[in-house]
C-alpha cells in the first residue's frame, strides 16, 4: 500500500487541539508509514509538536489576521501560509473541527478533502467544502467524535483505548525546586469558571501538609496577582514565571499531580497522564471535560462547583499519598 499523506485541520483552541491528539495515533497504529501534517492556530503550534508523529505542522492566525484585515503584512502572511498550504498534495485533507473557518482552510489544500457532515459539524455550513462527508453522532465526547470521523474517514475500527502519544520536551527549568509538587491552574477565560480562592487556599494547604509543594501558573497580569495572593496563603507555594506552552507541558509531565479548572492546560496534564482533577463550575464536563482511561477525573459542572473536600477525596483516589 503506498504512504499515505493525511493534513488534519483542528486549528483552535487549546482544548480541542489537545482533543484531536488520540487522531494522530489511531491513523499511526492503522498506517504506520502515514506521512501526518497538522494546521493549526499559530499560538497553539506547541501542542501538535508534542506529538512525535506529526510530520509538519502549518500555522494559521485567523484570529490575528480578522484584527488587522487591512494590514499589508497581513495580507502577505495569508498569501505566504495559502502558498505552504497548497504546495502538497495529500490523499485526505480531514477537519476535525466543522466549522466554516475551518472548512474554508481545507477546501483551499489539494486532496480528499472529508469532514463532518450537515447534522454533525458544529456549524452545519461548513459541510459545503468537504468532498466527502461524514455523519457522527452528537452527544458524546469531543475525543470520541475526532476518532470516530478519523476511523471512517480511513475505514478503520476504533479498537484501541484512547492514546494522546504525546511527549513533553526534556526542558531546563531552573527555577523549580526538587520537592514533589502539585500544579494548580487556577486561571480560565470567563470569570463565572474560576473557583473561588478560598477553595484554592484550602487545597494548598492539605498539599502542604503533605509535603507536596503548589505551582501556580498565570498568563495575565490578574492572574498572576492571583497566584501571588495565592501563594501567600499556602505554605511552600511558587508563583512560576511566563512560560511557553513546551515548558508549561515540561512542567506538567513532572508534577505528582494537577488540579485546575476548564482550560486548556488541564486536558495537557491529562494527556500526560498525570493526576488530574478538573473542576467546573460554569460549563459541564460531559462533552468536552477532561476524558482518558484513567488518572483523570472531572468534578462540578454548571452552578455547582466543587467544594475542596470533594476535590481532596478524588486527588487522593488518583494519587495517593
Amino acid at each position: 500500500m503506498p504512504m499515505l499523506k493525511i493534513l488534519l485541520v483542528k486549528t483552535s483552541s487549546m482544548g480541542d487541539v489537545i482533543h484531536n491528539l488520540p487522531v494522530v495515533s489511531d491513523i499511526l497504529f492503522h498506517f504506520p508509514d502515514a506521512e501526518i501534517d497538522w494546521v493549526v492556530e499559530e499560538s497553539f503550534a506547541d501542542i501538535p509538536a508534542l506529538h512525535p508523529g506529526v510530520r509538519e505542522i502549518i500555522p494559521v492566525a485567523v484570529r490575528r489576521w480578522r484584527r488587522n484585515m487591512f494590514n499589508r503584512v497581513v495580507h502577505r502572511e495569508i498569501s505566504t501560509f495559502i502558498q505552504r498550504l497548497r504546495g502538497k498534495v495529500y490523499d485526505v485533507v480531514l477537519d476535525t473541527q466543522g466549522l466554516i473557518k475551518s472548512a474554508v482552510i481545507t477546501r483551499l489544500a489539494h486532496g480528499a478533502r472529508c469532514g463532518f457532515d450537515w447534522h454533525s459539524a458544529r456549524e452545519p455550513l461548513a459541510a459545503l467544502f468537504y468532498d466527502k462527508t461524514i455523519k457522527i453522532e452528537k452527544g458524546q465526547h469531543a475525543v470520541g467524535r475526532n476518532r470516530l470521523l478519523a476511523g471512517r474517514a480511513f475505514g478503520y475500527e476504533l479498537d484501541e483505548p484512547v492514546n494522546y502519544g504525546v511527549n513533553a520536551p526534556a526542558l531546563e527549568l531552573p527555577w523549580l525546586s526538587a520537592t514533589p509538587f502539585a500544579v494548580l491552574l487556577h486561571a480560565t477565560s470567563r470569570n463565572d469558571k474560576l473557583w473561588p480562592e478560598d477553595a484554592w487556599i484550602a487545597l494548598g494547604r492539605y498539599l502542604a501538609d503533605r509535603g507536596i509543594a503548589c505551582v501556580l501558573l498565570w498568563g495575565s497580569e490578574t492572574e498572576r496577582q492571583r497566584s501571588q495572593r495565592l501563594a501567600t496563603h499556602i505554605p511552600s507555594a511558587v508563583v512560576a514565571p511566563a512560560l511557553t506552552l513546551g515548558q508549561a507541558a515540561t512542567l506538567l509531565s513532572r508534577a505528582v499531580a494537577a488540579v485546575g479548572v476548564d482550560t486548556g492546560l488541564i486536558h495537557l496534564a491529562a494527556a500526560l497522564k498525570i493526576p488530574t482533577v478538573a473542576l467546573y463550575c460554569a460549563s459541564e464536563p460531559g462533552l468536552t471535560g477532561v476524558y482518558t482511561d484513567s488518572k483523570a477525573t472531572n468534578l462540578g459542572g454548571v452552578g455547582t462547583p466543587p467544594d475542596p473536600a470533594s476535590v481532596i477525596s478524588a486527588l487522593d483516589g488518583l494519587a495517593p499519598a
